[in-house]
Order: structure tokens, then sequence, then C-alpha cells
């Protein structure tokens, strides 16, 4: 793989997204395994009585560097964020790293380079998708 995928803003996240941060009242709880490299992420999420998301824990030490990279930016970016929104989200990362826009959702332009490695795509995804999972879990989201 390229060094520029693996470059110092995903390596600085990666060392964020290796430290457990699970939530010990969680409402809805998720696990998620990446069926291209086995990478695993649990994510925990808390919401307020809106239904945004107040707080999201995920477990990432079990993923790779993509997917711990993920993780850091899915903590930091979904406090705050409904169903809807994730799911834009996640619709429009897959579409930016498909090449489908040229336009990254605001807080992951740094997974760029990954946009040339479509087996790295899933990785990136996980943990949206493990969030969304939790989602799921206590009906804010269709399964």
């Amino acid at each position: 793989m390229s060094d520029d995928l693996y470059n110092a803003a995903i390596l600085r996240l990666k060392l964020a997204g290796e430290t457990v941060h699970r939530l010990p009242a969680a409402d809805g709880s998720a696990t998620r395994v990446s069926p291209v490299c086995g990478s695993k992420i649990i994510a925990d999420v808390a919401l307020g009585p809106d239904g945004r998301i107040v707080a999201a824990g995920l477990d990432a030490t079990k993923a790779c560097t993509l997917g711990q990279a993920s993780a850091a930016v899915v903590m930091a970016r979904t406090p705050g964020m409904d169903a809807a929104t994730l799911t834009a989200t996640r619709t429009a990362l897959a579409d930016f790293l498909g090449n489908r826009t040229e336009v990254a959702p605001e807080g992951w332009v740094m997974f760029a380079p990954a946009r040339a490695h479509r087996a790295r795509h899933p990785s990136i995804l996980l943990a949206l998708d493990a969030v969304l999972a939790a989602l799921a879990q206590v009906g804010q989201v269709a399964a």
C-alpha cells in the first residue's frame, strides 16, 4: 500500500482510535466485523430525549489502522447527530471513497488517499456501520 494511505493524519487518529472507549450505560450496542480484513469494532451509543447521540463509545482495538483512525473520527463527530445525519454521513463518505463525488464529508478528507484502494473502504466505513447498528438496536434506524 502507498505511504500516502497511511499519512500523518491517519496515524495520529489511529493512536486515538486504539484506546477502548466503551460507555457504561449505553442505550444501544453493536459489533461489526469487516468481511475483507477481519477488523472488529464494538460501538455503544447514548441517546438524548430527542434521539440524538449524546455520546458514542467504540472499542476498535481489534481493527486495522484505517478502522482505528475512522473510529476516532466517529467518536469525535457523532455527538449531536441523529440517525438521519449519521446515515447521510455514511452515504457521503462511501460516495467520496468510491469516486462518485469529489467532496469528502466534513472531517473525513484525510481518507482521500484510500480512494485508490477499494478493498480498504469497508474498514473505513466499519465504525459508522457499527454505530448505525447500535442505533438500529434501539429502533433509531432500520436494521
